[in-house]
């Protein structure tokens, strides 16, 4: 969960910046590509990424054999699934929130001599905080409820590549009731603290408008 989360926030941020900032051939197919888990079946986009990045499949195909990574069906594989299923929900927010800083403070700051970087750290970074950090609560929490790809690319390993989603699902096929109700809560009280915290976000942005 916590690599996860910090590849979300490290190709998110850019990926925001860039939709929202920048005018570049194939940002429509960019931005087609991020939002595509949010509206294609997730069992689908894990199909796609297990034929992309299995040890057979078409980005590894080309690399021998031995130099070929065991990414599916592995710790990294959960990893590569909840980035997928959660960057939109990271991209969007935070693409949104860099649309709406004022182009005066990125002009008065270039003025002032700031460097293009200097700019985005210090100008850009901090007044999109707020979408950005709202952004990855909406990731986590749909990294952590993700089954489809986490099935495709985890393959449901007992105590391996289980997830908590998958281990309520394995739990209910066993007729496990009791292990399915407590995991249930355990994910209704995550769920909760995401939408506390995201409460907790819009409530500057209210006092600014």
């Amino acid at each position: 969960m916590g690599w996860s989360v910090l590849l979300q926030l490290a190709l998110g941020v850019p990926i925001a910046w860039a939709l929202a900032r920048c005018a570049f051939r194939g940002k429509a197919l960019l931005d087609a590509l991020v939002t595509l888990p949010l509206v294609f079946p997730p069992i689908v986009i894990g199909y796609a990424l297990l034929l992309l990045l299995g040890r057979e499949g078409w980005l590894l195909a080309w690399l021998p054999l031995e130099w070929r990574p065991h990414w599916v069906f592995s710790e990294t594989g959960l990893v590569i699934a909840a980035v997928a299923a959660g960057l939109p929900l990271m991209v969007k927010p935070s693409q949104a929130a860099f649309a709406e800083i004022d182009e005066s403070l990125r002009e008065v700051a270039a003025t002032l001599g700031a460097r293009p970087w200097q700019v985005f750290l210090k100008v850009e970074l901090p007044q999109a905080k707020l979408g950005i950090l709202a952004g990855l609560v909406l990731a986590a929490g749909r990294a952590m409820g993700e089954v489809g790809i986490s099935l495709m690319l985890g393959g449901n390993v007992s105590g391996r590549t289980e997830t908590l989603s998958l281990a309520v699902y394995n739990h209910v096929l066993g007729s496990e009731t009791d292990c399915a109700n407590a995991l249930s809560l355990v994910l209704t009280g995550v769920a909760a603290l995401a939408f506390f915290l995201l409460r907790k976000l819009e409530r500057p942005v209210a006092k600014k408008t």
